[in-house]
């Protein structure tokens, strides 16, 4: 049911998960997702923790510790298929754009 709901991901639920892969507490993802986009994608602590709030609901993601009053989060097996699900649909958008676009998108 959750795949249905979050049928395409927006780019900050798409980095937030992508950071989920190994543990990270939340300012850790933030400072993550900003280094690994050199900026272009940029996500506040007030959207990171309404996103992990809601993923957590859904058990896309499950607290695994608290260390230093930090909460560290992680994806589960659910989180997992939906980031390979969306990965594998954004590669398919890049592929449809690259046969579209042909030598267009070197100028």
């Amino acid at each position: 049911m959750a795949r249905k709901q979050l049928q395409n991901l927006t780019e900050p639920m798409y980095y937030v998960l992508l950071n989920l892969i190994k543990p990270r507490h939340g300012y850790g993802i933030m400072k993550n997702i900003k280094e690994m986009t050199k900026g272009r994608v940029k996500v506040g602590a007030g959207t990171l923790y309404s996103l992990l709030s809601r993923f957590e609901k859904e058990d896309i993601v499950v607290k695994v510790s608290t260390e230093d009053n930090k909460k560290i989060y992680e994806l589960t097996d659910k989180g997992r298929d939906i980031l390979r699900q969306e990965h594998i649909r954004l590669k398919q958008l890049v592929a449809d754009g690259d046969l579209m676009l042909g030598d267009d998108r070197n100028e």
